[in-house]
């Protein structure tokens, strides 16, 4: 793979994220809807529900080599079923996040390409993970993570 133009990666904060445990599958997560589906008694919580289970079935088919994590403050309103997901092994982790920026102005298809290549290179140094086709990078901890 070439290696990408110039760029920098800026700080943006810390958060609290629940990783899925190593072993997963569609089947488990179909479970894991029929577990949490009962946590959600309003229209908008069952939408934020099937978002998460979509979120959670493409990084499964995806076989990434990152684990799968979201900000507890996402998961919030699934209330007492985040509980439930710490009884599934679900670990709550600390998670980097940084902006990637590139010191070069590009159209869309060649900025997507070398964001690629950055975060295929970050891949090779780092546990990472790019956060829903944005700018944005989460950076797990070495120690805690290990695929």
């Amino acid at each position: 793979m070439q290696i990408p133009i110039n760029f920098q990666l800026n700080f943006i904060r810390q958060e609290q994220h629940l990783m899925l445990p190593l072993a997963s599958s569609i089947v488990l997560t179909q479970n894991l809807y029929d577990i949490l589906f009962q946590y959600v008694i309003t229209p908008e919580k069952e939408a934020k529900l099937d978002n998460f289970i979509k979120l959670l079935e493409t990084h499964i088919k995806s076989k990434a080599e990152a684990p799968f994590s979201l900000p507890v403050t996402e998961l919030e309103f699934l209330e007492e079923g985040l509980e439930e997901l710490r009884l599934l092994n679900w670990t709550e982790i600390p998670v980097t996040v940084f902006q990637i920026n590139l010191d070069a102005c590009l159209d869309k298809e060649s900025y997507e390409d070398e964001i690629e290549k950055i975060i295929h290179l970050l891949g090779r140094l780092m546990i990472v993970r790019r956060y829903s086709g944005s700018d944005l990078v989460y950076v797990y901890p070495s120690n805690l993570v290990r695929y």
